[in-house]
C-alpha cells in the first residue's frame, strides 16, 4: 500500500514538474522565447488598431489590455483549455506512454530497408555543413508535411473528426488552445512525430552514416524555432496578423489559422498546414486572410464540449451513434419487408 502511494506521488510530482518546465523548454509552444516573439509581433498590430479606431494614444496599460483581454483569457472556453493542459498531460503519461510509437525502431527499419534496397549503406561523401543543412531541411519538411497530412485526415474521416472537433470547439483562442485536444488525437500526433523523425533519421543514416546533426537553436530545429518565434502563438489568439497574399501562398499566417477555426463550414477544411502553405495550395484548400472579413469561432451551435466530461466522452458517444445508425441501415437493407 505504501509503495502504491509513493508511486502515485512520484507520478504526479514528475508530470506536474514537467508542466512547470514548459515555459523553459524550446520544444513546447508556450516556451517563453516564443511567447516574447509573439508579444513583439503584436505591438505593430496594437498601434495599427489604435490608428484605425482613432482611439486614445498608445500606452503600456492599453497594450496589456489589448494583449490579455479578460473576456478572452477568463472565458469558459479558455478555462477548459487550462484544465486540459494539466489533465491531458497526466492521461498521456498514465495510459498512452507505454503504447506510444517511438522514433528509434522506425529509423532502424527505414535505414535497413534502404540498405537492403541499394545493397548496403549509401554513405554519400559530403561536407559536414552540407549534411547538417540537408538533414535539418529533411526533418522540417517531413515534420511539416506529416502534420498537414494527419490534420487533413482528422478533418476528412468522420469518426476521427469527432476527436478533432474538441480542438475546434474553442470559442476563444489563447496560446493554451494548442493543448485543447482529445487524448486520442494527442496519441495520434505523438505517433506522427515518431514516424516523421524516424523516417528522417533513417534516411539520413543510410545516406550519411551515424553522425547526424541538425542546425538548432536551444535544441529546436532552426526552422521550427523561427516559425515559433515568428508568431506561432498568435495563431491561437484574438490578434489578427496576416502576412499578405504573396507570403500567405507559401507560409500559413496566424490570421489564416484563425480562419481555419471559423464556425463557418466553408472555412473548416481550409488552411490545414502548420508552417508551409504549399500543401494546402496543392490540394486547393488554401484561403487568404484578406478574403475573410468577419470571423466567429467554434463549431456553430454545437455545445457538447462545454465541460470536461463532454470533451472526453462526446467523441465516443458520437461514434457509437454513427455505428448504431449504420448497423440499423444495413439491417433494414437485408431484413425481409
Amino acid at each position: 500500500m505504501e509503495y502504491c502511494i509513493d508511486t502515485i506521488i512520484a507520478f504526479f510530482n514528475t508530470n506536474l514538474g514537467d508542466l512547470l518546465n514548459y515555459p523553459f523548454d524550446s520544444s513546447k509552444r508556450i516556451f517563453i522565447g516564443y511567447l516574447l516573439g509573439s508579444v513583439l509581433l503584436a505591438l505593430p498590430v496594437y498601434f495599427a488598431s489604435r490608428k484605425v479606431a482613432q482611439a486614445a494614444p498608445a500606452s503600456v496599460s492599453g497594450f496589456v489590455s489589448f494583449l490579455l483581454p479578460k473576456q478572452v483569457f477568463l472565458a469558459p472556453s479558455a478555462k477548459l483549455d487550462y484544465q486540459l493542459l494539466v489533465l491531458n498531460k497526466l492521461i498521456k503519461a498514465a495510459l498512452f506512454a507505454p503504447l506510444m510509437l517511438t522514433m528509434v525502431p522506425v529509423a532502424l527499419s527505414v535505414s535497413s530497408a534502404l540498405e537492403s534496397l541499394f545493397g548496403g549503406a549509401l554513405m554519400l561523401d559530403a561536407s559536414p555543413w552540407l549534411v547538417m543543412s540537408l538533414f535539418t531541411i529533411l526533418l522540417f519538411i517531413l515534420d511539416d508535411f506529416s502534420r498537414f497530412l494527419l490534420h487533413y485526415i482528422l478533418h476528412k474521416v468522420p469518426w476521427l473528426w469527432q476527436f478533432h472537433k474538441v480542438h475546434h470547439s474553442a470559442t476563444v483562442l489563447t496560446p493554451f488552445t494548442i493543448y485543447r485536444t482529445h487524448p486520442v488525437e494527442s496519441y495520434l500526433y505523438g505517433c506522427r512525430m515518431a514516424l516523421s523523425q524516424g523516417l528522417a533519421v533513417g534516411i539520413g543514416y543510410a545516406l550519411f552514416g551515424p553522425t547526424l546533426k541538425m542546425y538548432d537553436v536551444l535544441g529546436a530545429n532552426v526552422f521550427v524555432f523561427a516559425f515559433n518565434v515568428l508568431g506561432a502563438n498568435l495563431r491561437h489568439s484574438h490578434i489578427w496578423l496576416s502576412w499578405g497574399d504573396k507570403l500567405e501562398k507559401w507560409f500559413i499566417s496566424p490570421a489564416q489559422h484563425q480562419v481555419h477555426h471559423s464556425a463557418a463550414i466553408e472555412h473548416r477544411d481550409t488552411n490545414l498546414g502548420s508552417a508551409l502553405a504549399i500543401w494546402d495550395r496543392a490540394l486547393g484548400c488554401l484561403i487568404m486572410a484578406s478574403s475573410v472579413s468577419k470571423l466567429t469561432l467554434g463549431v456553430g451551435k454545437f455545445t457538447g464540449h462545454n465541460s470536461l466530461w463532454g470533451i472526453y466522452s462526446d467523441p465516443f458517444v458520437q461514434i457509437y451513434r454513427r455505428i448504431q445508425q449504420r448497423l440499423l441501415q444495413l439491417w433494414r437493407k437485408v431484413s425481409p419487408s
